[in-house]
């Protein structure tokens, strides 16, 4: 079995788009498509199956015919959430996580994230200027751990991923593709860098 069909990648769009005006983010459209098809078309080579996480607009998000699921709560809790949903949810041992608003993620990111991870059950990204921990590789067993993070009502991802002694892959010349479309504007400007 390659290392690809251990992992379900999960696409992170459970969030309120706040800075995108309250649209939901992965929905908005880049050259007639919406965004989060653009983090499918890149994520779905890379890993055996792909979910999607979104709390509100699921029937469009279905249209994809992917499983989509809802965070535990309905509290708009965050990425986290997110993750904590879709690690319930798994089949699979490794879990590869998204974000929706990232077009240009690196195209090895599971490959390269799998083979560098050594014995840790949890990885990031980062690249030379900051860390990506909503690019993350984490195994299903830490399940349990995220449930009582979250119970406590913590929320900040980065502090869950030194919890969990995650480590940091780095990404040093790709910078620029962890960039994410966060307003209108964002979203704008990337669309006339494709033209």
């Amino acid at each position: 079995m390659s290392f690809r069909q251990s992992i379900t990648g999960v696409i992170l769009a459970g969030g309120r788009g706040s800075r995108m005006g309250g649209q939901d983010k992965g929905l908005v459209p880049l050259l007639k498509k919406p965004l989060y098809q653009y983090i499918l078309a890149r994520l779905s080579p890379q890993v055996g199956q792909v979910i999607i996480n979104a709390n509100r607009n699921q029937a469009r998000y279905s249209e994809s015919h992917l499983t989509v699921i809802s965070d535990l709560n309905n509290d708009f809790s965050g990425p986290l959430a997110g993750m904590q949903a879709a690690l319930h949810h798994a089949k699979t041992e490794w879990l590869l996580f998204v974000p929706c608003d990232v077009p240009n993620f690196p195209l090895n990111l599971a490959e390269k994230m799998f083979r560098e991870k050594g014995d840790h059950l949890a990885c990031y990204a980062q690249d030379s200027e900051r860390e990506h921990p909503t690019f993350a590789l984490l195994h299903y067993s830490l399940k349990n751990q995220l449930d009582d993070y979250l119970a406590r009502g913590d929320r900040k991802l980065m502090l869950f991923m030194r919890k969990i002694a995650a480590k940091g892959v780095i990404f040093s010349s790709e910078t620029d593709s962890f960039v994410n479309l966060n307003t209108l504007e964002d979203s704008h400007n990337w669309e006339q860098q494709q033209k």
